[in-house]
């Protein structure tokens, strides 16, 4: 079985090409995780360690596999897009595409074990024809997964999975059900498990200000969330709540939880994202191998002037090479 980690240089015209060249510049994150195959454009990745200030010795490969002794290698996938940098396109969205396309046949073909991708811009994929705009709907279709699937949020051992993702705020209240609720449980325990934490404990969010105040601001707590949370106690997980959102993650902190099940996208990234803008991550769990991606954008407003932060990117390498490696043992 390979360890081997597929690595994608995500949009061109973003940050991403820089922070990979400076990801696989760095030995402290690479040496002895896993190799690491780098499918894209060689201009791109040599274009990205110019505007990062990093030497690379690129070695390509023809071949899906790392050459013995190698630390990483180059699969070179030429693309034609404009050079301009800082803005969507549909060539870059095509592009990404295209790769995301590459990795995950790789993957279901068995040459690599786990996934990373630099930060896409999902204007860019609409532009290139994929209509969901979401990296996630474009691999589930692809990769065709037989169990729960979604989103989780990492930063700093603290985990997030959300019920609800891209969708307008007006529709939230509708999607939530019981059962969708304790998916997101399972979820999110199951990526927990698979990292390596045996028993992980699970904070829940409400929905409603005061968590619905025993039904004077809303129902969805007493309706929906509270039996969904006892549904998945009884299945042996270890889970609590639902709490109400301002306080769910200091509590969560504070007493040393693993997880919080939010109920939409921003209940849980706002949160993140205060607490450690660019080092967080995202996980697509529940997909036949670990994936995961920086829990920032593109960054197109400061993408070609070598000022990017690439911890977010290294710690998803680092998340998808240890699952990869736990999975083997």
């Amino acid at each position: 079985m390979t360890r081997t980690v597929g690595l994608c240089l995500g949009d061109r015209h973003g940050i991403g090409p820089e922070i990979v060249a400076t990801l696989l510049s760095r030995t402290d994150v690479v040496d002895g995780r896993a190799p690491v195959l780098v499918v894209g454009d060689v201009t791109v990745l040599e274009a990205g360690a110019n505007v990062a200030g990093v030497s690379l010795e690129v070695v390509e490969t023809p071949e899906p596999a790392v050459p013995s002794g190698t630390r990483w290698a180059l699969l070179n996938r030429p693309h034609d897009a404009p050079a301009a940098t800082g803005q969507a396109s549909e060539a870059a969205g095509r592009e990404v595409l295209a790769r995301l396309a590459d990795l995950s046949d790789l993957a279901i073909a068995g040459s690599i074990a786990g996934i990373v991708y630099a930060p896409l811009n999902k204007s860019a994929l609409r532009m290139a024809g994929h209509e969901a705009g979401d990296e996630l709907a474009y691999l589930v279709g692809r990769m065709k997964p037989t169990s729960v699937f979604g989103e989780i949020n990492i930063l700093d051992g603290l985990w997030t999975s959300r019920v609800t993702s891209h969708v307008p705020i007006r529709n939230v209240a509708d999607l939530l059900t019981t059962p969708a609720i304790v998916d997101a449980i399972r979820l999110i325990a199951a990526a927990l498990k698979a990292a390596g934490r045996s028993n992980p404990r699970i904070a829940v969010a409400a929905l409603n200000p005061h968590a619905g105040e025993g039904g004077a601001f809303g129902r969805e707590e007493i309706d929906v969330i509270e039996p969904a949370v006892a549904l998945a106690a009884a299945e042996g997980l270890h889970v609590v709540g639902p709490f109400p959102a301002d306080t769910v993650f200091p509590r969560a902190m504070r007493e040393g939880f693993d997880g919080i099940v939010t109920m939409f996208h921003d209940q849980g990234q706002i949160a993140l994202k205060i607490l450690g803008l660019g080092r967080g991550v995202t996980m697509l769990a529940g997909l036949p191998v670990p994936i995961a991606t920086p829990g920032h954008g593109t960054a197109y407003d400061i993408a070609g002037k070598g000022i990017a932060n690439g911890e977010g990117l290294s710690a998803a390498f680092r998340l998808v090479a240890d699952m990869v490696r736990n999975k083997k043992g």
